[in-house]
């Protein structure tokens, strides 16, 4: 039994989604996503509940049936209320700025980054030290964060780099004499 996929996915209010077979599209005031769904699920609606069910006992439906539940869920939550990460950067003279449709990073190398921002993500530099990525897909929102924290990732040493907001930096002892 997935205990994850016995649950319903609640649909909010201002938020139109469709079953049509194995597609499932989601369209809400932040833009419109689509699942395509696997033969071993099978998914239902009742009023504004979501329900996913395996198809069959097999190892593959029993695999599927969390997995879907929780996709749908994503693009239920993203056309309703979206996805952020946020990323903070450590180290003197490191900072990030938004210039055009470039996020600009200078990360201590001899060369300044430029990153340029892709379609459906939005990214915000509030202060220098900080970047906010956002957008409609948490699948993106989450590829996008980790690409740009893989420019400079944080070293264990004095905590340099670009890092998650929330992640927490195992410090090391440098040498001792």
């Amino acid at each position: 039994m997935s205990r994850v996929g016995m649950l319903p996915v609640e649909v909010p209010d201002g938020v139109d989604l469709q079953i049509d077979g194995d597609a499932v599209k989601a369209k809400g005031k932040l833009g419109e996503l689509s699942l395509n769904v696997s033969d071993d699920v099978q998914v239902s609606r009742e009023e504004n509940l979501i329900w996913v069910k395996p198809a069959n006992n097999s190892k593959r439906a029993r695999t599927m049936w969390g997995t879907t539940r929780s996709l749908i869920s994503n693009i239920v939550q993203g056309v309703s209320a979206g996805f952020e990460k946020k990323l903070e950067i450590t180290g003197v003279g490191y900072r990030a700025q938004v210039q055009g449709k470039d996020l600009v990073l200078q990360l201590g190398h001899s060369h300044e980054i430029r990153y340029p921002i892709p379609e459906g993500i939005k990214i915000d530099a509030p202060s220098q030290t900080e970047v906010v990525v956002s957008g409609v897909d948490n699948q993106k929102v989450g590829q996008v964060a980790a690409e740009i924290r893989g420019f400079r990732k944080p070293e264990p040493y004095k905590g340099k780099g670009v890092r998650y907001a929330d992640e927490i930096i195992i410090r090391k002892e440098g040498k001792k004499k």
